[in-house]
């Protein structure tokens, strides 16, 4: 089989440190049909096969490189005096969170509470949900989750909703940790100053109700291309946070918790006194959306973490002109912008429009391809992209290690 070291359609450098394999190994695979795979996957006999011989579309993780960005972010973190957070919605996977806590993150956090539940489910406990359950049936699960899990909080962001929360808790018979979720922009949490400092002093009123702190996440920042542009306009954005924060403190109102910041950020939000965890996401895989934000060492790439998470696809078609088929389309990859790039093929220009095909168009190409070849993708987004898919293979050597279950797929409620 052919294999090339080299490139991202931007020139990412995507082989980092000693030993890495190749990742753009194309030829035929050859070996078991889907169906035996999923049978060999079922009894747990996968270890050891070759990423290239898997049924495709294939959600692959590769070990090396996922460690060493835990390491990397666990290292720069502690020079920085915070911790991490992860948020858990990238990756929906027990396996890893509890890689990233064996890495020395704090806890986790989860979008829904589904997502809490599966992760408390298999023996994750510190687990911080960052929205606020509003219903009636929400928030009795979540009391629920409570009652089994004391390290268990939620966001709260209205002052009848910290109500509901605590008169559910006291029928629950218990006392419910909760953070006053601060906002950023208009997407969610309590108005910054005035209103946020009345809620907290609510909740530090309520019997059935600990306040633990703030959370306060500013999802616009983590994109913003250029990291000096990025360093300011988070800063400016947090102050109102910032503030928000002193008065808590000198209301005498907990800020055990004051937790922030994603992937784009986890090297900026630190310098906000106070900070005491990011909740960084992304990271442990990558994918084309971040790396073309920059980082603080390279403003045209962001190359502190490197891209673990990858799509191996199938090609289907060659019939047409400067035209490939494969099958890895929106239901394998999201619709997400920029599109896929494929590992070894600057030029390629990959469309995943279509539900079950991507369509590759291109002007030059590294070798000639045939129905058969594998290529390899690293996604557009990772989040929405790793929740396609019932498990992911973990990869070592470009061989299958694990077999993951991504258990908080589709858990969105």
């Amino acid at each position: 089989m052919a294999s090339t070291l080299k490139v991202s359609r931007r020139n990412f450098l995507v082989t980092s440190g000693a030993g890495a394999a190749a990742l753009c190994v194309t030829g035929n695979a050859g070996g078991y049909t889907g169906e035996e795979m999923r049978a060999r996957a079922a009894k747990g006999t996968l270890t050891g096969v070759s990423k290239w011989e898997l049924d495709t579309p294939a959600l692959c993780v590769d070990l090396d490189r996922l460690s060493r960005n835990i390491e990397t972010m666990r290292t720069k973190l502690r020079e920085m005096k915070v911790s991490s957070r992860p948020h858990a919605k990238t990756h929906k996977c027990p396996a890893i969170a509890k890689l990233q806590l064996a890495g020395g993150s704090i806890g986790i956090c989860t979008a829904k509470l589904s997502e809490a539940e599966v992760f408390a489910a298999n023996g994750i406990q510190p687990i911080l949900m960052t929205t606020s359950n509003v219903s009636p049936a929400k928030i009795r699960r979540a009391m629920e989750l409570r009652k089994t899990n004391r390290q268990f909080i939620q966001a709260v962001d209205y002052p009848q909703n910290a109500r509901d929360l605590n008169d559910a808790a006291r029928a629950a018979g218990v006392i419910a940790d909760v953070v006053i979720d601060v906002a950023i922009g208009t997407r969610s949490g309590v108005p910054p100053g005035d209103q946020a400092l009345a809620l907290g002093q609510l909740v530090d009123t309520l019997p059935n109700l600990k306040l633990r702190g703030i959370i306060s996440y500013d999802g616009g920042a983590q994109h913003i291309k250029g990291f000096k542009t990025r360093l300011d306009q988070t800063l400016n954005r947090f102050a109102p946070s910032l503030e928000t924060y002193d008065r808590f403190k000198r209301a005498g109102l907990s800020t055990e918790i004051f937790s922030g910041g994603g992937t784009g950020t986890y090297n900026i939000l630190p310098k906000a006194q106070g900070v005491t965890d990011v909740q960084v996401g992304s990271y442990i895989f990558m994918d084309c959306q971040y790396i073309e934000i920059g980082g603080e060492s390279n403003d045209a790439e962001y190359t502190d973490f490197e891209p673990s998470l990858t799509v191996v696809t199938t090609v289907l078609n060659t019939y047409f002109p400067k035209s490939i088929t494969t099958d890895a389309g929106a239901k394998a990859l999201t619709l997400n912008k920029p599109g896929p790039w494929v590992i070894g093929e600057k030029d390629f220009n990959y469309n995943a429009g279509s539900d079950e095909f991507g369509v590759i168009r291109y002007e030059t190409a590294q070798r000639s391809y045939k129905v058969g070849d594998k290529l390899e993708l690293i996604v557009p987004h990772c989040d929405p992209a790793v929740n396609e898919y019932d498990q992911m293979y973990a990869i070592r050597n470009d061989r299958v290690e694990a077999v993951w279950p991504v258990s908080a797929r589709g858990h969105s409620q």
